[in-house]
């Protein structure tokens, strides 16, 4: 909640976010200048819609959308072969869940419904984000730049974008 954010903690998750995928692209940008190849950075579908529980979060998330943008238009217009796109996912089951979810029949019962509000009906592994990624470094993306890829099961296609 907005009211009790802290601005120590909102600064931290700021720098490792938005600072760090900056930092990311400054030195990859460096290093790729001569003979190209694939940014990709990790933002989120709170990136895309707000998120009233985690709004340090979700700003730093829209901080790596935009950054992504405009380091892909950089990379166009200074002539150099890089490509630059951001990755979304949203429900992927990893342990950033626990905390929420808790344990034993509590975190089932959590577990449904969120699995309720996608429309594929269950939640994403990593290995679907890492086979997005893969996508996007892979020669098969070449005249891919600067896109969003979501990787949520369709929430943000439908109502449930924007979480309650």
């Amino acid at each position: 909640m907005l009211k009790n954010v802290d601005i120590d903690s909102c600064e931290e998750v700021h720098k490792v976010n938005a600072t760090g995928t900056m930092l990311g692209c400054k030195y990859a940008i460096a290093l790729m200048k001569e003979n190209g190849g694939s940014i990709i950075n990790i933002s989120s579908r709170s990136g895309i819609v707000g998120i009233p529980a985690a709004v340090a979060y979700a700003s730093s998330k829209a901080a790596v959308r935009n950054h992504t943008k405009s380091v892909a238009l950089y990379c166009a217009e200074k002539g150099y072969k890089i490509r630059c796109n951001s990755v979304h996912p949203a429900a992927i089951m990893t342990s950033m869940w626990d905390t929420m979810f808790g344990e034993g029949l509590e975190r089932e019962k959590m577990i449904k419904q969120v699995e309720a509000g996608i429309p594929l009906g269950k939640f994403g592994e990593a290995i679907d984000v890492a086979y997005g990624v893969l996508y996007l470094a892979s020669d098969e993306s070449k005249y891919v730049k600067g896109i969003e890829l979501t990787i949520d099961g369709g929430i943000l296609a439908g109502s449930q974008a924007n979480p309650k």
